[in-house]
């Protein structure tokens, strides 16, 4: 008979399956995140360190995780719920991070500032996807066709059906150009970002929370059984 209880066990190691298969994800998503030109970090975002540093983390505790409840050593539960501690506080931390970044992010955005678009349109790859964007979603500039400077791409020019303004005084390009800026379009990217992120960051803080009160139950499982099958001391014959 093992020293842990053969449910908790199992579903132990059921759990830590999955998130192995969760890390291997990741690890996928961080290597195809990575190649793409366009890198959320021109919205004010952080890069995508964090996420190569989450996904190798996830697959290396699951996988010690695994190993701990297979082998029922004391000393693999006690690191693997170290490894818990650190990582939910450091989720926590991240999580917190992300939510004031978040905020200011859209706060820019939603400002529309001049510092905010000249950020985001020094950048080419910023201006190639925001060319993309205003054929797709009818708009121009970040916060207006005046974002482009003096040369207006073809991808503003308006059509009659949609809120149309005349271009800019001494700019080149298409004669009417779309009223409203890209600005409400790149917000609703940088909030789905956020908070996918974020649900990342929480969900696996209380995630590491749940497995750190688990491996604390295995390891007084370990103990008891430890201690109650220990050698007995032999009684002196008189």
């Amino acid at each position: 008979m093992g020293k842990i209880n053969g449910c908790l066990k199992c579903l132990f190691i059921f759990f830590n399956v999955v998130f192995v298969v969760l890390g291997c994800v990741l690890i996928y998503t961080a290597v195809r995140a990575t190649s793409l030109n366009i890198q959320m970090s021109q919205f004010g975002a952080p890069g995508l360190g964090w996420l190569w540093v989450i996904a190798i983390g996830v697959l290396g505790i699951s996988c010690l995780g695994i190993y701990a409840s297979c082998a029922e050593k004391d000393i693999a539960l006690k690191i693997f719920a170290g490894f818990m501690g650190i990582g939910m506080i450091i989720m926590l931390i991240f999580g917190i991070i992300m939510v004031v970044i978040g905020n200011k992010t859209k706060d820019a955005i939603r400002g529309a500032t001049s510092e905010f678009a000249k950020r985001f349109m020094e950048d080419e790859s910023g201006r190639n996807a925001l060319s993309e964007m205003q054929g797709v979603y009818h708009c121009c500039g970040v916060s207006g066709a005046e974002d482009w400077g003096s040369e207006i791409p073809q991808s503003c020019e308006c059509m009659s059906v949609y809120q149309c303004r005349v271009k800019p005084q001494g700019a080149s390009g298409p004669a009417s150009v779309y009223k409203e800026g890209c600005s409400v379009i790149i917000l609703s990217w940088v909030e789905l970002f956020f908070s996918i992120a974020m649900g990342i960051l929480f969900g696996f803080a209380v995630t590491a929370l749940m497995g750190l009160l688990i491996s604390f139950l295995m390891i007084h499982q370990v103990k008891r059984h430890d201690g109650a099958g220990g050698p007995s001391i032999a009684m002196k014959g008189y």
